[in-house]
């Protein structure tokens, strides 16, 4: 496992990771406005890539808003365009609320651990 140091700004922090090679973007705090750009910064799969691979940790994100939703789709569809997947594990109840809400756990394979999500 690697791991990069994470990266702050405002309220959100983004920390990344390759666990059995895959990437792990862990982001933790709040995913809003002024923060989604970092975000979707982080989640978008490296362009040097082949069939890239990411599971967003959400387990220590306490608060998202629409500026989430849009990150996690970029994410997905950036993954499938170049044959890659994005999974979403450890959503805590108000998130995963949100991600229930808007339909994005029909959409992106949501999981309750990030060890769940890479054996899937």
């Amino acid at each position: 496992m690697t791991d990069a140091q994470p990266e702050q700004h405002g309220q959100l922090a983004v920390g990344e990771s390759t666990l059995d090679g895959v990437r792990v973007v862990a982001l933790r705090g709040e995913l809003d406005h002024t923060t989604g750009d970092l975000a979707r910064q982080a989640l978008k799969p490296p362009a040097d890539e082949a069939y890239p691979r990411t599971v967003a940790d959400l387990s220590h994100l306490t608060f998202m808003d629409s500026a989430g939703i849009n990150a996690l789709i970029a994410a997905h569809r950036a993954a499938a365009d170049a044959q890659g997947w994005l999974r979403v594990a450890g959503a805590q109840r108000a998130v995963r609320r949100v991600l229930e809400l808007v339909g994005i756990d029909a959409l992106i394979p949501c999981h309750p651990t990030v060890n769940e999500a890479l054996k899937s």
